[in-house]
């Protein structure tokens, strides 16, 4: 198991002998607290899967780890069990609870975060968020003065019908008796009838749902291509649960009925403005990940060429604006479970992935994510980038079995026409190059992407010929796929026509969608062979043509 956000190992000598570092195992500890909870595997090498063939574990030694890092920590709650290997060896599964009430943190005050594999510190500034979110966390469990016999009984029953008849529900779940149901989704208090604010949030009255803490109110504001504000439409009355929201929002805004025709072969076919698989997941996610803790409306802005979804307070602490693809925190963990049981919303996690999918299948960009000081900001185009992407990701699509990663790398590779590893790595907010081979090279191995010969780190990679001709692919013909020999002799070419050149000129000159990049390349191999010198230099240099 790779370490990551929930899981990381450590060698036995982290915890034995002059070697034992306690203080480095409490900070991750911490760290783990304060994010989902984890789970550190001691005696296990960090490029092993295994521990040691013969490795035992001292009698005492779960003891001792506890108690070591008690006494470094406050606000940890874990456990230790000695645990057989595969290879009848032994190591140490040392589990950590989240604490959804308190902010870990060691004993010298320091406060840290799991994020990816990393235990990352809290600085004073993002203190108060990480106990923001914390609160998020106790929202949904607080217990209400209303009794679940007091709720709607039109929303009861529904919610108990098609949590019975949903395929994300277990069988033995669906069992339950109508308490015990509630119960489990934490819409009502196990030991008592009264309805958790969750529970009123989906089963209550009208004038329940108003009363508790910071229940949603979504406003919707359509403006023209001035700026100016043409129409309203406001969710604020607390009559909906948030199921009911999203599907009346769906149904009355007129601009998501609105598509684009585009030829297909003998055929049209029509683009949505906004794909409402993306439009439901935006306003999922808007209900489900926005902290009840802090007071504010959901905005979503609608302009002539994009719409801007605005929650009120930032991501959870461990995801930003560049990482959002592929980092997962649950900020409102039950009401999470509760959007995923009604198909409201993708299993955690993987909602982006689908919206990347969906924008790019369709040529559209991918989605913008902006984080304010209060606020979170995701926009999405209506416009069409590309009417041949489309075509080149339905025939994918129609010839090959591609996991979503890999038609998300191949719709941007597609809408890009080409794009360097580098390039790709920044776009799909990879770490490294190793991250990116999972998304990339099953393409290249289907013959879907190939790459130029360039055996540089900016090699690039390109829509396979095939693949564009069998789509019928009908772009326009431009010099960004053009071949690194023919750039050489194109700037030979120029340069003995203008002699003196610098490289904006020679760029302006064989084609501005050839990259500087590429430009200094292939110049630098020509003064390699002796056929251009330079002039000049800093801001002043030139290239002059070598008379043979």
């Amino acid at each position: 198991m790779k370490e990551n956000s929930i899981y990381d190992k450590k060698s036995i000598r982290t915890v034995m002998g002059k070697t034992a570092d306690f203080d480095e195992l409490a900070k991750d500890c911490v760290a783990f607290s304060n994010a989902e909870g984890g789970r550190i595997d001691i005696g296990i090498e960090d490029e092993e899967k295994l521990p040691p063939i013969g490795q035992r574990v001292p009698d005492g030694l779960p003891t001792t780890i506890i108690n070591k890092i008690t006494g470094k920590t406050h606000g940890v709650i874990l456990s230790a069990n000695v645990l057989a290997a595969d290879n009848g060896s032994e190591y140490i599964e040392l589990s950590i609870a989240c604490n959804h009430n308190l902010v870990a943190m060691t004993t010298s005050g320091k406060v840290y975060i799991r994020i990816g594999d990393n235990s990352v510190p809290v600085g004073p500034e993002d203190f108060a968020r990480l106990a923001a979110d914390k609160g998020s966390l106790t929202w949904e469990n607080v217990k209400t003065k209303y009794s679940w016999h007091d709720a709607d009984p039109d929303k009861l029953q529904w919610f108990l019908k098609v949590i019975r008849k949903s395929g994300r529900v277990s069988s033995f779940v669906k069992q339950k008796e109508d308490k015990e149901l509630l119960d489990y989704f934490y819409m009502t208090d196990e030991d008592t009838d009264a309805m958790t604010q969750l529970g009123v949030l989906f089963l209550g009255k009208q004038t329940q749902r108003g009363r508790i803490m910071n229940p949603p109110v979504i406003q919707v504001i359509k403006y023209d291509h001035y700026g100016e504000k043409v129409n309203k439409w406001l969710w604020d009355d607390y009559s909906k649960n948030p199921y009911e929201m999203i599907d009346e929002l769906w149904q009355t805004i007129p601009e998501w009925t609105e598509s684009k025709e585009i030829s297909d072969g003998m055929f049209r076919r029509n683009i949505p403005a906004y794909s409402e698989k993306v439009v439901r997941e935006l306003l999922a996610n808007s209900l489900v990940h926005r902290p009840y803790t802090v007071r504010g409306d959901i905005f979503i802005n609608i302009y002539p060429e994009y719409i801007e979804v605005v929650n009120p307070g930032r991501l959870p602490m461990g995801v930003t604006a560049d990482n959002i693809l592929h980092t997962s925190k649950k900020r409102n963990e039950h009401l999470c479970n509760v959007f995923y049981a009604l198909y409201l919303m993708e299993r955690e996690g993987s909602g982006y992935d689908m919206m990347y999918e969906s924008l790019l299948e369709n040529g559209k960009a991918v989605p913008q994510v902006e984080e304010g000081d209060d606020y979170v900001k995701v926009t999405v185009s209506r416009r069409v980038l590309s009417e041949e992407t489309i075509k080149v990701m339905t025939r994918a699509a129609e010839t090959q079995l591609l996991k979503q990663k890999q038609l998300i790398c191949l719709g941007m590779i597609a809408s890009a026409e080409s794009l360097t590893g580098t390039q790709l790595i920044k776009k799909l907010s990879l770490k490294n190059g190793d991250a990116l081979r999972s998304w990339l090279h099953p393409l290249i191995d289907k013959g879907m992407v190939v790459a130029t010969d360039d055996h540089s780190k900016a090699k690039e990679y390109r829509v396979a010929p095939e693949l564009l001709r069998n789509s019928q692919f009908k772009g326009k013909t431009t010099l960004k796929r053009i071949e690194p020999y023919r750039i050489k002799e194109l700037i030979l070419e120029d340069l003995k026509i203008y002699q003196i050149s610098s490289i904006q000129e020679i760029q302006e000159r064989i084609g501005k969608e050839i990259s500087i990049r590429k430009i200094r390349i292939q110049l630098n191999t020509l003064i390699n062979e002796g056929k251009v010198k330079k002039v000049g230099s800093n801001r002043w240099l030139k290239f002059e043509y070598v008379n043979s």
